[in-house]
């Protein structure tokens, strides 16, 4: 779940067949300058009441008027609440949308929010970001410089909608009543889902990723959903680990939005390992 009109630029792509779905992987490209900011085409796009798909961001660079929002301590208790205001507030137009509300905002998928973010970043202070990563075996800290515009970007397709996520399970889930559900479908994320669980997630990071899918979840198997909403997180409680492998499998790779994830070369003990991007620098100039 991390989850293009092409106007002024010419893009290149690989296309991507994955299960029916066409993608579209982008290559680098410089941000495209528009009216009063940035003009960028959001990995899956803005789905209005209408039906209507908006895809073309414009950002201006952040003001000290959007430090203050990062700093409010009223936005201490949920970083996806002050996202949506931070968004909100950036965002020059949406599509057709002029000035998007901070309810458009939170109501964004939440790959298109990260997207904007790391977009948000760049204009504002550059491609450059200062990472500073750990090596899980040996602790051999490595500090090095992200091109935050070579990070890859997986786009639907223009005219595309999201489809849902279906993972079959190996073990499934056990009911009460001796029946085994394998086959969990999931729509993506948006940030009022974030938002939704951001006290649970301060709490404890793995109930708070139970609460995220719990909202998520379209079926399991041929389960009625009033019994999914009543059994809520205690279906992900229950899964083996490894079939929750294959969800987190499943929901963070191959759909539409940015590859977070890197993989360094340990120089101590000579191990490659899997990071996500650090963003601990977010508001500093590398």
């Amino acid at each position: 779940m991390r989850i293009l009109d092409r106007k002024e630029t010419d893009v290149d792509a690989t296309i991507i067949e994955e299960e029916g779905e066409v993608l579209v992987a982008e290559s680098p490209r410089e941000p495209v300058r528009s009216r009063g900011g940035f003009e960028f085409e959001l990995p899956i796009g803005y789905v209005d009441d209408d039906g209507r798909v908006h895809r073309t961001a414009v950002l201006r660079k952040m003001t000290g008027k959007d430090e203050a929002i990062m700093a409010d301590r009223r936005n201490r208790n949920s970083a996806a609440r002050m996202v949506s205001e931070l968004l909100s507030s950036c965002l020059v137009s949406l599509g057709a949308i002029d000035q998007p509300s901070i309810d458009v905002a939170g109501r964004l998928y939440s790959a298109d929010r990260y997207f904007l973010l790391l977009k948000l970043r760049e204009i504002t202070f550059g491609p450059e970001l200062a990472a500073n990563y750990a090596c899980p075996t040996c602790k051999e800290s490595i500090s090095i410089v992200e091109e935050m515009s070579e990070l890859n970007v997986t786009r639907l397709s223009e005219g595309e909608l999201p489809q849902d996520i279906v993972v079959e399970l190996d073990d499934g889930y056990l009911d009460r009543d001796g029946e085994v559900y394998r086959t969990l479908v999931f729509r993506y994320p948006r940030g009022t889902d974030e938002e939704k669980i951001a006290a649970s997630s301060r709490e404890n990071a793995s109930r708070g990723k139970n609460s995220l899918m719990a909202r998520c979840i379209v079926a399991l198997g041929d389960m009625p959903r009033s019994k999914i909403e009543a059994l809520g997180t205690s279906i992900f409680t229950d899964l083996t680990l490894g079939d929750r492998a294959l969800i987190d499998s499943a929901l963070n790779e191959g759909g539409p939005g940015v590859d977070m994830t890197r993989t360094i070369s340990c120089l101590g003990c000579g191990r490659d390992y899997e990071v996500t991007l650090d963003l601990s620098n977010f508001l500093r100039r590398s």
